[in-house]
């Protein structure tokens, strides 16, 4: 590996020697777990040193011309990712058969920077492309039969819906949606979680829920969730257990948790969103003894199955490895994944998840005090992380979204039949920069 540039070794020792003062002001301040102040009383949070977070935004290539605030959608890489992207292009450019054959089977750069950022093992994590291709592979390897219930939400994406229709259709299984919320700007995690505890069946076989919605920007009380299931499974039989699986593509990259904390048997989530990952990555979690009930759809190129294949033997149970898919990716951008994981990691889980709840804080609560907006968002940090969605009254979400596109503003709209304009402070933001977004909204008509 070459050595890192000058300007990348002042922004690492800059980041490192503040980091942990950062961290020891964060240390007594409000979490994503804790529970949220009074709406109009938001607890005071410690901000990082300022230079932390244009080191942050140095790293990034994005046109200083414009306000990014949909970079949730798809992410610009930071120096680190693009530099090892480059790294493996070029290799493989020069030599592709002699540097595909050495690096092939050797994802533990990937996997132990994912490990530490996850709290799990790093055997317990398969990679994908994307959170579809992990919803998709995931549902269609779990152990369904023609009765079973699925339960999910009427909140969840086109494709946590389609990946549960087609998994229920080919065994018989029967998919119900509940809402989780009639308002979202009023959801709270105790009713989310009573709302899953009551559609809850004997037939119930897998609850399947989402983070973070992107449709409303609430988050759902995964914790919560979890320990529904689990009381739900003390009176049944460990092969007829509830099943509890999340797409977290929306969460990972903000929450300052771990795997173990969410409490979920099963986590999905696309890795060049929130976390800065190259595009086309992606992931699935799960604990070891769980992913042998899985049954793969996409031929693995790991060690364990293709030996069996070759020895005529029958092949193992199935592990996290199995259920990456094989064949042939865009391996500089998967074998440059793990430069995302240690880009958070140098800079701290927590004082991610404070600054970008920071930046959310104040443009809800700017938001909020609009009589021309309806926020559709709650306010309270329990409920919410990282996408914020809102109505301008009298305008449809498209033309909020153009008028502010013509400010140089990137917002977006939710893609769903409900559609309100949507923006996600992240941490290419600046408190100044929501001050001038809030400014132009403003102004809407």
């Amino acid at each position: 590996m070459s050595e890192p540039s000058i300007e990348r070794r002042r922004f690492l020792g800059a980041l490192a020697a503040t980091t942990a003062a950062a961290t020891s002001a964060l240390s007594g301040c409000q979490t994503a777990q804790g529970a949220p102040p009074p709406a109009a009383q938001p607890a005071p949070v410690a901000a990082a040193p300022p230079d932390i977070w244009a080191g942050v935004r140095a790293e990034f290539e994005v046109s200083p011309e414009w306000l990014h605030f949909a970079g949730f959608l798809l992410a610009s890489h930071p120096k680190p990712v693009r530099e090892a992207i480059e790294r493996h292009r070029r290799a493989l450019d020069e030599n592709p058969a002699l540097y595909v054959e050495a690096h092939f089977l050797d994802n533990n750069s990937v996997l132990e920077p994912a490990a530490a950022y996850l709290g799990v093992a790093a055997n317990e994590i398969a990679l994908t492309d994307s959170t579809t291709m992990g919803l998709a592979t995931l549902y269609a390897g779990l152990p369904l039969v023609a009765g079973d219930d699925v339960l999910t939400t009427t909140h969840d994406h086109y494709s946590t819906h389609e990946s549960l229709r087609f998994a229920c259709e080919r065994v018989g299984a029967t998919l119900r949606r509940v809402p989780l919320y009639e308002r979202s700007a009023a959801a709270t995690p105790a009713s989310m979680a009573q709302a899953i505890e009551r559609a809850l069946t004997p037939k119930t076989r897998l609850v399947a829920i989402t983070w973070v919605h992107s449709s409303t920007g609430v988050k759902t009380p995964v914790k919560a969730i979890a320990d529904v299931v689990a009381r739900a499974n003390k009176s049944r039989p460990p092969e007829r257990r509830v099943l509890f699986a999340v797409d977290g593509v929306h969460g990972i990259g903000i929450e300052n948790v771990t795997m173990p904390e969410l409490g979920c048997d099963f986590f999905v989530a696309g890795t060049h969103k929130w976390l800065f990952g190259p595009r086309g990555t992606g992931l699935m979690w799960a604990k070891a003894a769980d992913w042998a009930l899985l049954r793969p759809t996409i031929p693995h190129f790991g060690m364990a199955g293709y030996e069996a294949w070759m020895k005529g033997t029958a092949p193992p149970a199935t592990t996290a490895d199995m259920m990456t898919p094989g064949g042939f990716h865009s391996f500089e951008h998967r074998w440059a994944l793990g430069e995302a994981f240690n880009f958070h990691l140098k800079i701290g889980k927590e004082p991610v998840a404070a600054r970008i709840h920071e930046l959310n804080r104040q443009c809800k609560e700017g938001l909020a005090s609009m009589k021309h907006v309806t926020l559709h968002t709650p306010r309270a940090e329990n409920a919410s992380s990282g996408i914020i969605t809102f109505e301008v009254k009298g305008m449809q979400p498209d033309a909020v979204v153009k008028r502010l596109h013509e400010k140089r503003i990137v917002a977006s709209t939710t893609p769903y039949a409900t559609s309100y304009a949507r923006l996600a402070p992240g941490l290419l933001n600046s408190p100044a920069e929501v001050d001038q977004v809030l400014a132009e909204i403003r102004t809407l008509t």
